[in-house]
């Protein structure tokens, strides 16, 4: 795993070659409100509109995958008004993306154990996920009540079951075969993960699939991540040269 420094200059972007699939861990909400006195959901609040923001462009400039983190597994720990603020935006995102996926024919998908939302968030996640079978084009992952360590164990104990049945063999495990078992099952692994905020981990996001990616970490916080802020991690992945093991 390579870590990037932060590069200036939107104009080196080669917007022919972009990376296939981006992942960002949206952080620093609750920073970003807290440093203007404001409650932490307004932070969220602000967080989720540029999340439409940077979806959007993303679809505009042609990346094919867009992964986002949206709710772990740890963040039900935080205050329940935080939680409730959290679900609250997402219904309120999903409704509205429904309306205009005609219209903007972006594809969404959910990561992660949808089991523990309330039966209407659920609903909806489901239904986004069916009208975008009709649509080719940007797909937008969301992780939802995900982990990474808690996908690969759901993986890994799907593939011992699959053997307790008799429909698979230990020796015929392959890493594409463990990678069916994933929630990103049939999803190219991201080319770059960038995470906003100043933090410098990845805080149990895509463990899996980002073994061979590009990282770029930045002190601006996510509701302040910009286009301008996305060109400088695409222009700093196109200075790296992806050998993979290799010379």
């Amino acid at each position: 795993m390579a870590f990037l420094k932060r590069r200036p200059a939107a104009a080196e972007v080669d917007f022919d070659h972009l990376p296939r699939h981006v992942a960002i861990i949206m952080d620093g909400n609750g920073r970003w409100a807290k440093r203007r006195g404001l409650p932490r959901t307004a932070g969220h609040a602000a967080g989720a509109e540029n999340f439409r923001t940077i979806a959007t462009y993303c679809k505009d400039i042609g990346l094919e995958y867009l992964t986002v983190y949206a709710f772990s597994t740890e963040n039900w720990k935080r205050p329940a008004e935080e939680v409730t603020a959290i679900m609250g935006l997402l219904k309120k995102y999903l409704l509205e993306a429904i309306g205009r996926m005609e219209r903007d024919r972006v594809k969404m998908r959910f990561f992660g154990d949808l089991s523990l939302l309330d039966p209407e968030l659920q609903r909806l996640c489901r239904r986004t996920e069916e009208i975008s079978t009709h649509y080719e084009g940007c797909q937008v992952n969301i992780c939802l009540n995900y982990g990474g360590r808690d996908e690969v164990l759901r993986a890994a104990r799907a593939f011992a079951q699959a053997c307790v049945r008799g429909e698979s063999r230990p020796e015929d495990l392959t890493e594409e075969a463990f990678g069916s078992y994933l929630f990103s099952a049939g999803v190219p692994d991201p080319d770059l993960v960038i995470r906003p905020s100043g933090e410098i981990r990845i805080s149990n996001f895509l463990l899996w699939q980002s073994a061979y990616a590009e990282f770029y970490f930045t002190d601006v916080l996510w509701p302040d991540f910009t286009k301008e802020e996305l060109h400088k991690a695409l222009a700093a992945y196109q200075g790296r040269s992806r050998r993979f093991g290799g010379v």
